[in-house]
């Protein structure tokens, strides 16, 4: 008997996504807008009577997350997914996990499968915790009985005895997340599927998690985890896929499978304008002071290297004393760091009329590898807001090469050292 657990054959997924033409092509005639929706309305029958995917928009692109993937994973193998954001990992755990579809190719898997792709993934939000383990566990193919003998093991590793019999919905985050991987692991699936596991909870859950994967794997058990923590990768991992822009560019050792893409992310690096005038504001704007753009020297940021951020803000009469100011929050939201220019050193800014460009520098930047969504904001030194936008970006941190554990577990929860200036105006 083959020992092969998963096998991989020239798998690619495609999308299709829709644009509006009237956002680029403003003053359009009637002629066209009439000829445009009578095309749109005659394709989406032609896709509504095939039983395909119906598009909104006026053209259609097709976008390839993944093209011609293949390669194979031998029983009790743990195999590392590693790559930039928009790589494909997510979308390849999605196929293999049968949430979706291929376009093409094809996939064999030996034996039962349980995935944890998102936080809470698979949980009815009115059930209590104790319904979702038993609803995931018949979910997989489990008896009653055998869920029944993992149970109080579940609940013991997830830490929620007193909240059992609560409903999820009144859970934190964190306890989500903790009781969905708790069930994923114990109810011994033969291939365990994991994307980002390690960029939620605290400390002692990353490790417990560490723990339980490695002892999976002992069992004889297949691990597939998709994590930007290369340290992880590389003391968990039997062997990593390195992916990019879809396609996979290595299959092998871990090490080298690091290198490929670290390589990847130092010839990506480049300046990135984010505009900020088509966002929408936090606040009701005041019309003297506008934020126009953030510009990071580079599009990733690595933890204990310098970053530096730029804004641009126009100024229709001088303002006095303005503090700007950073926040870089989770995923769900949650506020991991503040950097206020009034935090450091620097005066608070006195702007004359014209645009600015106001830099924060970060000599070690503090934050654990991950994605955070930045929000910028400028302010009064008596705390009035005059402009703020949530959610204006998202930066990607990396760890550094070569990265300890001690270092990798080194992060700030609040405050960080950064230092502020402003160039000179530039009148407008």
């Amino acid at each position: 008997m083959s020992d092969i657990a998963i096998s991989v054959e020239g798998v690619s997924k495609r999308y299709l996504v829709g644009h509006e033409l009237s956002s680029r092509q403003p003053y359009a005639s009637m002629r066209d807008v009439i000829t445009r929706g009578v095309r749109g309305f005659v394709r989406k029958t032609i896709d509504l009577v095939q039983g395909g995917e119906i598009i909104k928009g006026d053209e259609i692109e097709e976008f390839w997350a993944l093209k011609e993937i293949s390669f194979q994973v031998r029983q009790g193998e743990v195999v590392g997914i590693i790559g930039r954001n928009g790589a494909g990992k997510s979308t390849l755990l999605k196929v293999l996990s049968r949430i979706t579809e291929p376009t093409e190719g094809m996939i064999r898997l030996r034996g039962r499968i349980a995935s944890l792709l998102e936080v809470g993934t698979g949980f009815h939000s009115e059930l209590t915790g104790r319904e979702n383990i038993f609803l995931n566990g018949a979910i997989l193919g489990m008896g009653r009985a055998d869920i029944q003998r993992k149970f109080d093991e579940i609940v013991a590793f997830a830490e929620v005895e007193r909240f059992i019999d609560t409903p999820v919905k009144r859970y934190s985050s964190g306890m989500y997340v903790r009781l969905a991987f708790a069930v994923a692991a114990h109810l011994e699936p033969d291939i365990l599927i994991i994307d980002e596991v390690l960029a939620v909870g605290d400390a002692e859950f990353q490790r417990k998690c560490l723990g339980k994967m490695e002892e999976v794997a002992g069992h004889g058990r297949t691990v597939l985890l998709v994590s930007h923590n290369t340290h992880a990768v590389q003391a968990l991992c039997n062997s990593a896929i390195a992916l990019d822009k879809g396609k996979l560019i290595y299959y092998g050792q871990t090490d080298k499978a690091i290198q490929h893409y670290h390589g990847l992310i130092s010839t990506n690096r480049k300046t990135s304008r984010v505009v900020l005038t088509d966002r929408v504001r936090n606040v009701e704007r005041d019309p003297r002071i506008r934020l126009l753009a953030i510009t990071f020297d580079d599009n990733v940021a690595t933890l204990g290297q310098p970053l530096v951020i730029k804004i641009e803000v126009q100024v229709s009469e001088r303002m006095p004393s303005v503090v700007f100011g950073f926040g870089f929050c989770s995923r769900s939201g949650i506020r991991i760091l503040s950097s206020d220019s009034d935090y450091s050193d620097a005066p608070l800014f006195d702007l004359q009329r014209g645009t600015h460009i106001v830099t924060c520098t970060f000599p070690s930047f503090p934050l654990a590898p991950g994605d955070y969504l930045l929000d910028v904001g400028c302010r009064s030194d008596g705390l009035m807001m005059y402009d703020e936008i949530k959610e204006a970006c998202l930066i990607e941190v990396l760890p550094p090469k070569n990265a300890s554990p001690q270092l990798l577990q080194k992060y700030s929860t609040c405050l960080a050292k950064s230092t502020w200036g402003v160039d000179e105006c530039i009148t407008v």
